[in-house]
């Protein structure tokens, strides 16, 4: 699948996506990737379209056997160039030998060869709703479907997250493939499977693979705007001296993900019952707010602004 090249009139041309891998358990306690991926293993009818490869993959099994996060390190974060050449073998930590071996498998990552779309399959802790994570605003594939899926899940809501932040760069394991779609649906405790997510992350899976199937039948979509928030900063817990936290996110504040967080506004409450305020210069729209994964990460919430991006028209090759 080419990159996309822009003929006269503009129209964006990739290659037919043949072939699509659905990733779940990239960690292991996000139950609804798992749920699916697992019932996708055992029988693929639901998910199959004419003349696409499409593989159900458990990415990382140790995890999900133990519905852990992880066992060694964040399988979400290993897929750097130094893990996927690193030697050692047996030696290195179980995550990075499982990039190494995806990689092998989907990739290699930035390759010819490497799978046309990888679907990562991920809940939150948080009230995000339904999410698409976008990891490039230049996909015009990309953001192609996700206009797409948005409208065909209306009028229910699906927002996009673009993470194009050059210094909160994630090595994920959804970056070996071409056109790599993060999909993050909440809010779900760890460990636990509730039937709306559930339902929720199947719906946007489908809407997503009937965008590939028609694409790849030659519908041309015409250009498009889609709306999406970019990540800015990670914001973290007020702390002591010591490292440890010394305030929670404020009641104003719980579970308003998407929500405008003005100057100003209520943002951690200490233990002792004091207010601290958002002091930053513009207002932004938090999301992973309070996500039970990002304590070990020192991130309470991400803040984020609301941008349109343009994407042209986009048909097979």
């Amino acid at each position: 699948m080419s990159n996309g090249s822009s003929n006269n009139n503009n129209t964006a041309r990739f290659d037919a996506a043949r072939r699509v891998a659905i990733f779940g358990g990239t960690h292991g306690n996000e139950m609804s990737g798992v749920t699916l991926v697992n019932l996708w293993m055992q029988n693929s009818a639901e998910i199959q379209r004419k003349g696409l490869e499409i593989k159900p993959f458990i990415t990382n099994p140790k995890a999900v056997e133990k519905c852990v996060r992880y066992v060694d390190t964040d399988l979400n974060r290993a897929f750097t160039q130094e893990n996927l050449s690193a030697t050692g073998g047996d030696e290195l930590p179980y995550e990075v030998q499982r990039a190494q071996e995806i990689n092998r498998m989907f990739g290699p990552k930035g390759s010819a060869e490497a799978y046309d779309v990888i679907f990562d399959l991920h809940n939150t802790t948080s009230n995000m709703g339904c999410t698409l994570i976008l990891e490039s605003s230049k996909d015009a594939f990309n953001l192609q479907m996700m206009n797409y899926i948005k409208k065909a899940f209306a009028p229910a809501s699906c927002l996009v997250l673009l993470n194009e932040h050059p210094l909160l760069k994630y090595s994920t394991s959804r970056s070996v493939a071409k056109h790599p779609v993060g999909m993050e649906v909440g809010p779900q405790p760890q460990g636990v499977l509730r039937s709306n997510i559930f339902e929720a992350m199947r719906v946007i899976l489908k809407h997503a693979l009937d965008f590939i199937s028609l694409f790849n039948e030659g519908m041309e979509f015409p250009p498009c705007t889609v709306e999406v928030f970019r990540v800015l900063e990670r914001m973290d817990y007020p702390r002591d001296a010591n490292g440890n936290i010394i305030a929670m996110v404020h009641p104003n504040l719980q579970d308003c993900d998407w929500e405008p967080l003005n100057p100003g506004d209520p943002m951690f409450q200490t233990f002792d019952g004091k207010t601290i305020h958002y002091q930053g210069s513009s207002t932004v729209y938090p999301t992973f707010i309070n996500e039970a994964a990002y304590y070990e990460k020192q991130q309470a919430f991400v803040t984020t602004r609301r941008e349109t991006l343009a994407a042209s028209a986009i048909r097979k090759a």
